[in-house]
């Protein structure tokens, strides 16, 4: 027994000793792996020692216009990089003397850099950005005394640069990436920029290439002694892929110069191909603005401007249809037969939805039919045909319900409603309600078409971008399709995408095009847009004017041109300016002869200059 008992304490000891080895050995094990797969550090400490690894930064790649005019291209700008490690007995007095900063400066931006929290891929064994996109004088003046200071080089990179000071919304900008997109994208690196907005943004991963890797070898003194392996160990950068817009660079500059002083849109689109040739923005910038190290302050004062430059009001904007949705009226009535061509109703300087209350109109001669109350823009024939649909064919419809859903589902594939598509970030929907709103504002048996008797001339609760305005332009001058309007029309050798290649189509007889055209080019040549007309160009027309609770009214105009071949569609929004006439159509027209003829008539020289001249703020 007791032999026994001396064989089991041997035995639970040996055991013992075992799982401590074990233990101890897992203990190793792990700390073994955590030092050299989870923890960079001395990964880096030991590279560090023997190699420098520059990125290479890929060429961006460049923005062309339709006709191949380059209009946005790159210029070299610099980040000073430093590797803390290496900055034993560092000048730093010197150093700020140099780079005109201050000690104070010196000291926020290494504290910036050894955060983990704002640089999470912080190391002081890695190059980290200190200062970036020094100009080339202060390059220059760097690296004159570069020896001087330990542990920094000067790293290159691309920054924009840009033909004409224009389009700066719809090119979009640079800027830092922020910690949501580094945790985002495991691309990009503290300090690396990428599209912010627009379409440098929308087109980020095509533009921005594949960055590439040199490995520079060190000697025990750390000093470069040249590439390792003779720069077989190197990843070359790929450059960006080119862009090709719709945009006609000369037709937006001339857009942008119209539309100073002022606040508005001009949206023009190619009807048969849907590409944008030019979306302008009032107030406008210069995009240089947005570029270097005083991005950040120009972009705050940009942000704080009440006239918000910022805003981009083509895609972003949301207004009132007002008269040009008399034209989808037209079509819709015509389609579901409750107007002919020759239909005549009544205008009493108005429309009497009760005994007491009307929607009122402009004087002209009255009865009419469909083609003149589009020449005089017609606010009772519109009421009519509204009325008829909404609440004398239930014979057709069943309910009022069952009418409304049918004309808000021509209205939806017309464009408006949804938004369009565009390749371009932060486009805004337009406000169409369904009938179901309606009986929860109102009660199901609560409304008829006099509850809503203003959305039958684009007012009440109808919205709608510029974009969705100049693509219903689009949209009749096809005589029934649209295609999704884009800006970009080739990504590199690419073929954009097939969703802005394919056709919308609504099913609405030609003959009813025909007329709703025959009504908009009598508008121009002796109704409400007259003053736009342009010396040998027929072209087709509709005024309107959005309601703006806040101030005066703003100026509308949509149409296309020519009359017989459309080339051109356009919509143009003069804020807080009145009648349509007035402002939009001259512009517009003068829009459309500067694509058609490249140039202005002589006649027409003074209308130009009221509209170059004229401002509103």
């Amino acid at each position: 027994m007791k032999y026994k008992r001396k064989h089991q304490d041997s035995r639970s000891r040996q055991i013992t000793m075992v799982m401590l080895v074990l233990v101890v050995c897992v203990l190793f094990i792990v700390r073994l792996f955590s030092l050299q797969v989870l923890d960079d550090t001395y990964k880096d400490s030991a590279e560090s020692n023997a190699f420098l690894r520059k990125t290479i930064y890929p060429s961006r790649g460049l923005i062309y216009d339709r006709n191949g005019k380059l209009m946005v291209s790159n210029q070299p700008v610099y980040d000073v990089m430093v590797v803390l490690r290496e900055m034993a007995n560092f000048d730093t007095l010197a150093f700020c003397q140099v780079m005109g900063i201050t000690k104070m400066d010196f000291e926020e931006r290494m504290a910036d850099i050894k955060n983990r929290r704002k640089n999470p891929g912080y190391s002081r064994y890695t190059p980290q950005v200190f200062i970036p996109q020094i100009s080339y004088q202060d390059y220059g003046l760097l690296q004159e005394k570069l020896f001087r200071f330990p542990g920094i080089f000067v790293q290159q990179r691309v920054a924009r640069q840009y033909t004409l000071p224009c389009a700066a919304l719809q090119i979009g900008s640079l800027g830092e990436v922020t910690q949501k997109q580094l945790e985002a994208d495991a691309y990009y690196k503290r300090g690396d920029h990428k599209g912010q907005s627009g379409i440098e943004n929308q087109y980020e991963e095509a533009l921005r290439g594949q960055k590439g890797v040199e490995i520079l070898l060190r000697d025990v003194h750390g000093r470069i002694k040249g590439k390792y392996n003779d720069g077989a160990n190197d990843v070359a950068a790929v450059p960006g892929k080119n862009l090709t817009l719709g945009i006609d660079m000369e037709l937006q500059a001339y857009g942008e110069k119209l539309m100073q002083g002022k606040m508005g849109s001009i949206v023009a689109i190619e009807p048969k191909s849907g590409q944008i040739l030019a979306m302008i923005s009032a107030p406008s910038f210069d995009p240089n603005l947005l570029v270097g190290r005083e991005r950040s302050k120009n972009y705050a004062a940009l942000s704080t401007d009440p006239t918000k430059p910022l805003f981009n009001r083509p895609v972003m904007a949301q207004y009132p249809p007002g008269s040009t949705f008399k034209l989808v009226q037209a079509l819709i009535m015509q389609q579901e037969g409750i107007f002919t061509r020759n239909t005549l109703l009544p205008c009493y300087d108005g429309y009497y939805y009760t005994r007491t209350k009307k929607v009122g109109c402009h004087h002209h001669k009255s009865p009419i039919d469909l083609p003149t109350s589009i020449e005089t823009s017609c606010n009772a024939y519109y009421c009519y045909g509204m009325r008829r649909m909404l609440d004398e064919r239930l014979d057709k419809y069943g309910t009022i319900q069952g009418a409304y859903n049918v004309w808000r589902d021509y209205v939806f594939g017309m464009g408006f409603g949804d938004a369009l598509g565009i390749d371009y970030p932060g486009e805004k929907d337009g406000v169409v309600y369904r009938s179901s709103t309606y009986d929860k504002i109102y009660g199901k048996r609560g409304w008829k078409s006099s509850t809503i008797i203003s959305i039958s001339i684009g007012q009440g609760e109808l919205l709608a971008t510029p974009l969705q305005i100049a693509n219903l332009a689009a949209f009749i001058a096809n005589k029934g399709y649209y295609k999704i309007p884009h800006l970009v029309t080739m990504v590199g050798n690419d073929s954009i995408d097939i969703a802005y290649r394919t056709p919308h189509k609504v099913e609405i007889k030609d003959k009813y095009f025909d007329v709703v055209i025959e009504g908009m080019a009598r508008a121009v040549k002796k109704g409400t847009a007259r003053f736009g007309q342009i010396p040998g160009i027929e072209f087709c027309g509709k005024t309107g004017t959005a309601q703006n609770p806040h101030g005066d009214d703003h100026s509308i105009f949509m149409g296309f041109a020519p009359m017989d071949n459309p080339q051109i569609a356009i919509s143009v929004y003069v804020e807080n300016s009145g009648f349509g006439a007035t402002w939009a159509v001259p512009i517009a027209s003068l829009m459309i002869e500067k694509y058609l003829h490249r140039s202005i008539d002589s006649s027409r020289v003074e209308i130009e200059k009221r509209m170059l001249e004229k401002s509103f703020y």
